[in-house]
């Protein structure tokens, strides 16, 4: 028969995904892919009753329907302060997951380099080279998770056409400050780099830190393409709802992009979702304080428990240190996590180039029962070490 694609050749499954399997499996409190168990906004689930009858249930605008890309605009404008051209900046897609691909398809040609900071959200490797381009990795160095200036450098001096930045950080929980924001915008202008930042974490964030967005950082307004979901915000990740802000003549070729990817978002949750990008300040404060309380309840029942993690600055994942329980393979370490403690968790491995053997990643968007019915397994977690 002939052969399959030398591209796709070395792609595995989702470890997030298979360790979800993994949990089902074993009847696992599931820790490891990114969902929350809590219902989203019943503002939303309202508007959903509402709509489904009456539709729109065809086809939207390819880029988006405008009510929904209007009041997009105007979140961005009101939280950013930059006033965003919704028929010409703008690009609603099928999730985050399509702007990624859709922004490094329009920007990325065969033989091209992508910076990508490690550790990393699996997708970001796996649509550099679906794009025909070379990754360059950048180690953000644990515990901390910082970035060597110099070597970032070293890699901006290989001239790659786009470095991506997740901002907060899947999987280790880093939010980027405004100083290594500038840092990285300097090099990219130096180097005359794109910038794509994957921002759907924007507001869930733990004092003091706040988010800074690239695209508002001085000569970045035309270099930055922004990509997000409201996936996170509104806790509606099964709704596929993503965009993608960028200069209009980026903008322009990823519609053309997505147009032959997935054609466009689906109509009636764009409709129901406007709801939700009018919702008013006290929204986005109470998610805060929601998370805040979530990662106190979680991160502060594994400090009871003496084991070793680092506090997320961002997100809701935190990853923990198993070092101390003798496995030389973090895989093996989450498979008897899960089929022994009965606890799902990622193994750190798939987020890293560098061979890091020795972490493991947790999320927290859950319910407080869930939670300490987690942390209670979790004490039984001794019963692991070698």
């Amino acid at each position: 028969m002939p052969e399959l694609s030398k591209r796709t050749e070395q792609f595995t499954d989702s470890v997030i995904r298979r360790m979800t399997r993994i949990s089902d499996e074993h009847n696992a409190i599931n820790l490891s892919q990114g969902f929350p168990d809590f219902d989203p906004p019943k503002e939303l689930t309202d508007a959903l009753a509402r709509v489904a009858p009456v539709g729109p249930h065809q086809y939207a605008l390819t880029w988006g329907a405008k009510n929904f890309r209007d009041a997009l605009a105007d979140k961005y404008k009101h939280f950013a302060g930059i006033d965003i051209d919704p028929e010409r900046e703008m690009v609603v897609t099928c999730g985050s997951t399509e702007a990624m691909m859709a922004a490094m398809m329009s920007v990325a040609n065969p033989g091209d380099k992508v910076i990508v900071f490690s550790p990393f959200y699996e997708n970001y490797g796996a649509d550099t080279i679906l794009s025909g381009a070379e990754p360059i990795y950048v180690p953000l160095v644990p515990p901390m998770f910082n970035f060597d200036a110099d070597v970032l450098e070293a890699a901006f001096r290989q001239h790659p056409k786009a470095i991506v930045i997740c901002n907060p950080s899947n999987p280790c929980g880093k939010v980027f400050t405004r100083e290594e924001l500038t840092l990285i915008g300097d090099l990219a202008i130096k180097y005359n780099t794109w910038i794509i930042t994957d921002e759907v974490y924007e507001h869930i964030l733990y004092k003091p830190n706040t988010h800074v967005y690239a695209m508002t950082l001085p000569g970045l307004r035309d270099r930055v393409i922004v990509c997000n979901s409201l996936s996170k915000t509104y806790s509606i990740t099964g709704w596929r709802l993503g965009y993608v802000i960028a200069p209009p003549d980026v903008a322009e070729r990823v519609k053309k992009v997505h147009d032959f990817l997935t054609v466009g978002a689906a109509a009636p949750l764009m409709e129901v979702a406007v709801t939700a990008l009018k919702f008013d300040d006290k929204y986005y404060q109470d998610l805060q304080a929601h998370y805040t309380h979530m990662k106190d309840v979680f991160v502060g029942g594994m400090r009871n428990l003496g084991l070793t993690f680092t506090e997320p600055q961002g997100a809701y994942y935190v990853l923990m240190d198993i070092s101390e329980f003798g496995y030389k393979d973090d895989n093996e370490f989450c498979v008897d996590l899960a089929s022994k403690v009965g606890v799902g968790a990622v193994p750190g491995s798939s987020f890293f180039r560098e061979p890091v053997n020795h972490l493991i990643r947790f999320h927290f968007a859950k319910r407080d029962e869930t939670l300490k019915a987690a942390l209670d397994r979790l004490a039984d977690i001794n019963k692991l070490r070698r």
